[in-house]
């Protein structure tokens, strides 16, 4: 194992994970990156509405981020975080090739995975033509023929969403709730078809969504698919430290879970911060990037906090001595 001891090990080199290196090493911290290199955005063609960053590719991203750490000296280990336990002064992150990184402090942001529905076909247009996020993906699938594959709760809700971008839009209901009688008539206000009959599957033709297949066998010309995904944190590392994670809840309806933290990032272990999707599921790259730059001034000024106790410390030792 590595002895020697960083300021602060980040884990996960996403928005989050690298915003929080960049940060911490313009403060002249010493810190790692340890990064598995399996973004959940990896198929997205661009991250859109990050400001001078739109349409930039996730891996780009993520390339021109690792730059950044290692300009300000920080290092980047490609390898996958198996755990993490408390050690004297800090914290130990175990890899998956034996060795061990150690930090003083220690920031999370491994993000989340998407637990898509079992639709024959789905998993495969995940991030190009089947998508989950307006905001990520709705000017791109603007003007298109649109599907809203009904997965619970929010169904009629992501319809509505959708509708802003294209006025041809079809709510496959499925095995989602039961319309209300109000539901119902908003989408019926809007023009948006709502098909009862569960999926099947998806047509596909010259690598292009061209429809959804019913269980009856009837085929929906649709050229975009929006599925609302469970939200399920990464978050074993956090795990290993003996914090679990909580419900998340949106309006009344559980969609997966996430790890709980303070406006900061700090979670109930003290050292320990998380950033981006693990903790907020819902934020888009930008946002996930900006609560990086939040934890990092958090862990620094913590840092601070410890070294100026042990300034004091030691001067009221040697003043003593002097008497």
């Amino acid at each position: 194992m590595n002895e020697d001891v960083v300021d602060v090990v980040v884990v996960g080199g996403g928005a989050a994970g690298l915003s929080a290196a960049v940060v911490l090493g313009r403060a002249r911290r010493s810190v790692v990156v340890v990064d598995a290199g399996a973004p959940r955005n990896a198929p997205a063609a661009g991250v859109h509405g990050f400001l001078t960053r739109d349409g930039m590719s996730p891996a780009e991203l993520v390339a021109t981020g690792r730059e950044e750490v290692v300009r300000y000296g920080g290092e980047v280990v490609s390898c996958v975080a198996t755990g993490a336990r408390r050690v004297d002064g800090g914290f130990a992150v175990d890899l998956a090739n034996g060795d061990a990184v150690l930090g003083r402090r220690l920031v999370v942001a491994t993000g989340l995975v998407d637990e898509l529905p079992d639709v024959p076909g789905l998993a495969q247009r995940w991030g190009r033509d089947v998508v989950h996020c307006p905001y990520c993906h709705g000017w791109e699938i603007r003007d298109r023929a649109i599907g809203v594959l009904g997965t619970g709760p929010m169904a009629a809700h992501s319809a509505l969403l959708f509708r802003q971008w294209s006025d041809d839009v079809v709510l496959f209901r499925g095995a989602a709730s039961e319309l209300t009688a109000e539901q119902a008539e908003q989408l019926a206000a809007r023009g948006i078809t709502v098909v009862e009959d569960e999926v099947a599957g998806l047509e596909v033709h010259d690598d292009r969504l061209t429809g959804v297949r019913l269980r009856s066998g009837e085929v929906v010309a649709r050229q975009a698919l929006a599925v609302t995904s469970a939200l399920r944190s990464q978050a074993d590392v956090l795990r290993a430290l003996g914090l679990e994670t909580a419900p998340l809840e949106i309006m009344g309806h559980r969609f997966g879970d996430h790890a709980e933290a303070d406006p900061t990032g700090a979670t109930s272990i003290p050292g320990v911060w998380v950033a981006g999707n693990v903790t907020d599921p819902l934020a888009q790259v930008v946002m996930a990037a900006a609560a990086g730059v939040k934890a990092a001034a958090a862990v620094n000024a913590d840092l601070i906090a410890e070294e100026t106790a042990a300034a004091v410390a030691e001067l009221r030792s040697r003043a003593a001595v002097a008497r």
